[in-house]
């Protein structure tokens, strides 16, 4: 009965410290890390926070050394080892990267099936089939990071690894998707709009999110969700001949996930985001804090900010309510259309970028390239 008791206080205690840094964790899932994660790993976290990682890349971190010590358990009946042996990591690529045709001749293949239930029981394993390799690629480099940050190595850059990855890859037929299957350009947000004209305190604020999101150069979710009051500016009104004067205002990202340390990234809104931004500020009285915020079935404003998953969940209820596949868009969709619909306008790439705050050339011009070979005189030879 002591034993039990003092495995509570454990609990207990390490989801009291999570809640130290809960501004940067997922914490609609803290119970559930306290349970998985060591002592070690939350004061690893704890380390890392005041180190002032980027938050982005501390809910990455956070969230795939929560699957990998659920994987762990359920796979080996311990929690990770650090530093982990090169036989566990190859044992990892083993279970996520497989062949599903071999799969049906072997079931031995690929992840055991009482793992993949164990896993999928808890919400850990969602996909079916094996693992994107990026995926597999990402939360090694996670395990890795860890384990430097706890000064200790690995066998993470080893030859036999490399190679089981290699060779792992080639047999997993799984082609590379897009976040969003389709980008939100300027006509589809139209579309969700128009399903916000109620003036309902719900509809102002998806209204502003959507706006806000798409034209401030396509934030990530993360960014939107955790946007605060004081980080909007209000900036001098832009002069347009014939016209009213265009509101205008700032708003500081302050370190990204492709920014320096001590570089305050900013982007800018002008016009018709704005003013749906104010429209739902004053609506929701909000003059300090999380700017976008729960509203219940009442139609009250909630104190607590919306999680990312949330700011998913309205794009594609909005998708729904416009008569659009849900399925076919997400919140990635706004960042991909706001690039999308710059091409399609024939602004250049570099000034989307500075609005986008893309870092790689490549990436930006991934979009942008579709857009305009679709256009193009090289598709429309005959």
């Amino acid at each position: 009965m002591a034993t039990k008791r003092t495995a509570t206080d454990v609990v207990d205690r390490r989801a009291y410290e999570l809640d130290t840094i809960a501004a940067v964790l997922p914490m609609e899932r803290r119970d559930e890390l306290a349970e998985l994660l060591t002592d070690q790993d939350v004061e690893t976290l704890r380390h890392l926070v005041n180190e002032g990682m980027g938050e982005n890349t501390l809910r990455a971190l956070t969230s795939d050394l929560a699957y990998l010590q659920a994987w762990s358990l359920a796979a080996t009946g311990r929690s990770l080892p650090w530093p982990a042996p090169e036989a566990l990591l190859l044992k990892f690529v083993a279970h996520h990267l497989w062949d599903p045709q071999k799969r049906e001749t072997d079931p031995e293949h690929g992840m055991p099936i009482e793992v993949e239930q164990n896993l999928r029981g808890q919400g850990f394993l969602k996909v079916a089939g094996p693992h994107a390799p990026d995926t597999v690629r990402r939360r090694l480099a996670s395990w890795s990071t860890l384990t430097k940050w706890r000064g200790l190595s690995g066998a993470f850059t080893s030859p036999a690894l490399k190679s089981a990855i290699r060779l792992a890859v080639r047999a997993t037929p799984r082609p590379r998707k897009r976040k969003s299957a389709k980008a939100v350009t300027g006509d589809v947000l139209a579309k969700m709009l128009a399903t916000c004209a109620s003036g309902s305190l719900r509809d102002l604020r998806d209204r502003a999110i959507l706006m806000v999101a798409f034209a401030s150069g396509g934030r990530r979710r993360s960014e939107i969700a955790g946007l605060r009051r004081e980080q909007l500016t209000t900036e001098p009104p832009i002069v347009v001949a014939d016209r009213p004067p265009l509101p205008s205002l700032a708003i500081h990202l302050g370190r990204t996930k492709t920014s320096g340390a001590d570089h305050d990234e900013v982007v800018y809104l002008i016009g018709r985001p704005v003013e749906a931004l104010n429209a739902w500020i004053e609506a929701a009285r909000i003059d300090k804090g999380s700017v976008f915020r729960k509203v219940d079935r009442w139609g009250n404003v909630s104190k607590r900010t919306l999680d990312p998953k949330s700011v998913n969940d309205i794009v594609k209820q909005r998708a729904a309510l416009a008569g659009l596949e849900p399925g076919e868009f997400s919140a990635h969709g706004l960042r991909s259309g706001y690039l999308t619909e710059a091409a399609n306008r024939g602004i250049p790439l570099p000034e989307a970028m500075e609005q986008s705050r893309h870092r790689s050339v490549q990436q930006a011009s991934s979009y942008y390239n579709s857009a305009t070979r679709r256009s193009g005189r090289a598709a429309r030879l005959l």
